[in-house]
């Protein structure tokens, strides 16, 4: 994977920065976009370069279509910087939370779940596909929730849904490329995702625990390997799948 580039969404916290970090010790160079908190891409970006490489980071909001053209121009602009023209693989991991029942559910609150997970995925990826070196690898996230259903997650696990649905058209469409497209499907992580849900609650992480066949919540390590291995090349022809790394939740 040596001199390979990555995009990742979200890439500052969380599963994206985990994912960018073991990415970065195979040898990988690493642009990621990040919502708000430029001290924590700070952060990433000198980790990254004690490992000896390069990084580079972008305020994005992926919800907002409207960002992607002066980003692409950001990233073609960077990869110039690099001595590159295209970048090799791509991680759709930016995420939002909501918790509200069915009946609760705004169009707003619809909205924005969808803006992130889907409509940003969609046409983010469309928009990059041209800095996409043939041969390259697409990984989406997706969760658990697109398998099982609990209450207060509709509008979120119908949007992961979603995601894995258009994953296998990616990987049907952009097969003439020789482009990878799978998804990955988190189960529950502690992270500061959703506030900290299963991280900081006690009684989340104990159910969260209960329900898992490993016996634990799962913690950012047990994912972000995962996903390198996945871009790497001993896995490339692993296309259009839907892998769920979680422990063995809800078996």
């Amino acid at each position: 994977m040596t001199d390979k580039i990555a995009i990742i969404t979200g890439g500052s916290r969380g599963l994206g920065r985990n994912t960018a970090v073991n990415l970065a010790r195979r040898g990988v160079d690493i642009l990621f976009t990040y919502r708000a908190n430029l001290k924590e891409a700070e952060s990433f970006i000198r980790e990254a370069e004690t490992m000896g490489r390069k990084a580079a980071g972008f305020r994005l909001d992926t919800g907002d279509i409207r960002a992607f053209d002066a980003f692409v121009t950001e990233v073609r602009n960077t990869l110039r910087s690099w001595g590159k023209d295209k970048f090799d693989y791509l991680v759709n991991n930016a995420d939002n939370s909501l918790h509200a029942g069915f009946g609760e559910t705004t169009e707003a609150q619809f909205d924005e779940i969808f803006n992130v997970h889907v409509k940003g995925v969609y046409f983010l990826t469309q928009k990059l596909l041209p800095l996409m070196n043939d041969g390259g690898r697409i990984v989406n996230i997706s969760s658990g929730l697109a398998r099982f259903a609990m209450p207060g997650s509709s509008a979120y696990g119908a949007a992961k849904g979603a995601v894995e649905v258009l994953t296998r058209y990616l990987a049907k469409e952009l097969g003439p490329r020789g482009i990878t497209a799978n998804t990955v499907a988190p189960g529950a992580i502690q992270t500061d995702f959703s506030g900290g849900m299963v991280r900081d609650n006690p009684e989340m992480n104990k159910r969260v625990a209960e329900w898992t066949a490993l016996g634990r919540a799962g913690v950012p390590d047990d994912i972000g390997p995962m996903i390198a291995a996945l871009l790497s090349d001993e896995n490339r022809w692993v296309n259009g799948q839907r892998i769920e790394v979680s422990g063995g939740m809800g078996l």
